[in-house]
């Protein structure tokens, strides 16, 4: 199974948070990978079963700029087999908390395999470390029962 971890961060909290995903998931495969935005190769899209999308919210809910060509992508290839998730970090004083992440969900809904979501309040703490391990868990299980049918 071929996981890839695609992310951006600018204050390094989804990084870490990304970090901490990418430890959990290569207990479940080998073969994982983890890409700044800017290093993810999108012509290899299509080769991945398991994509995890990482990203801060931007001005009033919006997804990064630099996020918007891995979302049209999504939208352009067929990209319905590939089990997704994504995870967003956020602070809870604006109106549309993590709201990047709710605009990924809307669309990887429609167009491919969502496993699940997750949001972490700035900074990951202990307990968002459990939360980590269960959407992994989520979206490795999906995965797995995926490749046995």
């Amino acid at each position: 199974m071929k996981v890839g971890i695609v992310y951006t961060s600018v204050t390094g909290n989804t990084e870490e948070t990304v970090n901490n995903i990418y430890s959990i998931a290569k207990k479940y495969t080998k073969d994982s990978s983890i890409f700044p935005v800017a290093r993810f190769p999108l012509h290899e899209l299509m080769t991945f079963d398991v994509i995890i999308i990482g990203t801060y919210t931007w001005g009033n809910g919006d997804i990064p700029l630099e996020m918007m060509s891995l979302y049209r992508a999504f939208e352009e290839y067929d990209t319905k087999e590939i089990i997704t998730g994504v995870v967003g970090t956020g602070d809870q004083c604006y109106p549309r908390f993590c709201g990047a992440v709710d605009e990924f969900r809307d669309m990887l809904y429609v167009h491919s395999n969502l496993a699940a979501t997750l949001k972490i309040e700035l900074t990951p703490q202990l307990l968002d470390i459990e939360r980590c391990q269960q959407f992994v868990k989520i979206i490795m299980e999906r995965a797995k029962s995926k490749t046995r049918v």
